[in-house]
């Protein structure tokens, strides 16, 4: 009689512990949106995502296009979208610094999102002119204190990775060049190449194939770890720790999305960062996926919070703004 009531006590026991609810599946196409054209790191990093996340999810991902504005046009429209995990937003730093940079703006950068996850993280390379006369770090950023506003300084747009980079490169020195502003790294780069520009500061993805074959002059990578494939120090190991960033992408859903499809999202892009494919092409790319840990929702809002209120004061400080 007691063993009979010990095993039904215990058959109650294991009806009350909870069981884990299945993941939520998506059933419709769903969109990444991204702020940038067609063709740049952006677009190719969401293009690759899209693709592992579509064969996890059973269903179609597809990239759309949504320019303009630094971003700001894509991000407002996904989050005003329906919080039903169909319309998604991946962006970069940029994202992180329009906080600051636009004054106005009809969305909170971190309420009106919900983080999915952290995609890639990709260096930053200080590159000169061909005939730049420093020979290492230390030496160019002399020659900036040096030359100051006769030099110039290359960027393509504000809130771009590589303008937020020259500010730094700006802030350390404690000397202003004078910026000239692009439409895209390309055209910079090419007039750098041409001795028309003396400095940018750009992604190791747009910089690399030129740094290899000598037709622009690198310094350094601004991550705390050197770049495999090119032979340049850190701006810590040359002596200049405080130009230190990356351009990173995260993948975004609208405020209020359910978490259920919220995890399973983040799910999928996990996996889609997983796949052979996809990190060969970030490897040519001179772009690192987002580890496990990294690639969470938790781990994304706690970073996004940082980066808002790291690049803060810095665009403060410099009093530059988009609006």
């Amino acid at each position: 009689m007691m063993h009979r009531r010990t095993l039904l006590a215990a058959g109650a026991l294991l009806l009350t512990v909870p069981v884990p609810a299945p993941a939520q599946e998506i059933n419709r196409a769903v969109t990444i949106t991204v702020p940038f054209a067609a063709g740049g790191p952006t677009d190719v990093i969401s293009r690759l995502v899209a693709e592992g996340m579509g064969r996890n999810l059973g269903v179609p991902v597809v990239v759309e296009n949504v320019t303009g504005a630094g971003g700001t046009i894509a991000a407002a429209r996904v989050a005003q979208a329906r919080p039903d995990g169909t319309t998604l937003l991946m962006h970069h730093i940029g994202h992180a610094t329009t906080a600051t940079l636009y004054r106005k703006l009809s969305y909170d950068v971190e309420r009106s999102f919900a983080p999915l996850g952290l995609v890639s993280d990709a260096a930053m390379t200080l590159v000169a002119r061909p005939d730049f006369p420093a020979q290492d770090l230390a030496g160019m950023m002399a020659e900036i204190r040096r030359q100051g506003d006769k030099l110039t300084l290359a960027h393509s747009g504000l809130g771009g990775a590589n303008q937020l980079c020259g500010m730094l490169l700006q802030r350390s020195a404690r000397q202003a060049l004078t910026t000239v502003v692009f439409r895209g790294s390309a055209p910079a780069i090419t007039d750098m190449m041409a001795g028309r520009i003396d400095v940018f500061c750009d992604q190791a993805t747009n910089t690399a194939p030129f740094i290899r074959d000598g037709r622009i002059k690198a310094y350094a990578v601004t991550l705390p770890q050197r770049v495999p494939g090119l032979d340049l120090p850190t701006t810590a190991e040359a002596g200049q720790a405080d130009i230190a960033m990356s351009t990173w992408h995260g993948l975004y859903a609208p405020a209020g999305t359910p978490e259920p499809v919220q995890e399973r999202l983040s799910a999928a892009l996990r996996a889609a960062l997983r796949e052979e494919r996809l990190l060969a092409r970030f490897n040519e790319l001179v772009t690192a996926a987002a580890s496990e840990d990294r690639a969470t929702p938790a781990f994304h809002r706690r970073f996004l919070s940082e980066e808002v209120a790291r690049w803060r004061p810095i665009i403060q400080e410099a009093g530059v703004y988009a609006d």
